[in-house]
């Protein structure tokens, strides 16, 4: 038993590591859902972390992430993935290279679901790796924002309704990962841009992309009015508003918002849920 707790915590650690912005509303969830949220985030953030590589090529990044993918539809047997990243634990980072340990935290229950989305966006991901990056349409841009944070949003809302019994809107969970994920592309097109990746379809100007953000978030405020638990509604408003709040700061020139003008989000949330 000691192990599993010892695990937690070093999860919850490796969550406030990775990313602050959803380490917070993490903390805001009940118990077992705390721990599918953190495990489903961990494990995502670990193939992540290898489409993203800098020194893997595209060959081996496709090759880890589909490899991946097929053993979270098959079972999953830890040892074999730790055989399978082995080759680069010099340079994987941590979370990725402990993708079993993340699967051993979440409840038994709901461990499947986490398997099937994190083998889902895996195998996007290795698609979208072999495309390099390359968006030429909106409709491949609404496929890339899908796997990315899309089908978060799905899942999300198939552990709302494991756990409180919360129906919400597919389409509007859709948009709710997309629209954040819209904002990060704003946010990082210069950065994008340096390595070579295009997110914009072609044509697209920013004004596009911001009207492509503000229509999938007027959504996901939608998807949070089906909500009435309080626990998970903080959860989804929390990075909803610092999105919404990012936006308003790129508009204005800045690049992203202060440490303070974060905390001062999370209060003014805290207060009106």
């Amino acid at each position: 038993m000691h192990d599993v707790a010892k695990l937690q915590k070093e999860a919850m650690d490796m969550l406030k590591k990775t990313s602050r912005t959803f380490y917070i509303p993490i903390t805001f969830l009940e118990s077992k859902l705390k721990k599918a949220v953190a495990s489903a985030y961990l494990c995502m953030r670990a193939i992540d972390e290898i489409e993203d590589h800098e020194s893997l090529g595209a060959q081996e990044k496709q090759e880890l992430l589909l490899a991946t993918s097929k053993m979270l539809k098959n079972g999953f047997d830890k040892k074999l993935y730790e055989q399978l990243v082995e080759p680069f634990q010099e340079i994987l980072p941590p979370v990725s290279l402990r993708l079993g340990d993340w699967l051993e935290i979440c409840p038994d229950d709901l461990v499947e679901k986490v398997k099937d989305s994190t083998s889902e966006m895996a195998e996007g991901m290795a698609k979208w790796v072999g495309k390099n990056w390359q968006v030429k349409t909106k409709e491949d841009l609404d496929e890339y924002t899908y796997y990315v944070a899309g089908l978060v949003g799905v899942m999300l809302s198939d552990l709302w309704k494991w756990s409180a019994d919360i129906d919400t809107d597919r389409d509007l969970a859709i948009a709710y990962g997309r629209g954040l994920q819209a904002v990060n592309i704003l946010r990082n097109k210069d950065e994008d841009s340096e390595r070579g990746v295009q997110f914009f379809p072609e044509g697209w100007t920013r004004a596009d992309m911001f009207e492509y953000a503000e229509s999938n978030l007027a959504q996901a405020d939608e998807y949070v009015k089906s909500i009435d638990s309080k626990s998970i509604l903080l959860f989804c408003k929390l990075p909803l508003a610092l999105a919404h709040k990012t936006l308003k700061a790129l508009k204005s020139g800045k690049e992203k918002m202060t440490r303070s003008e974060v905390e001062q989000t999370v209060e003014e949330v805290q207060a009106e849920v």
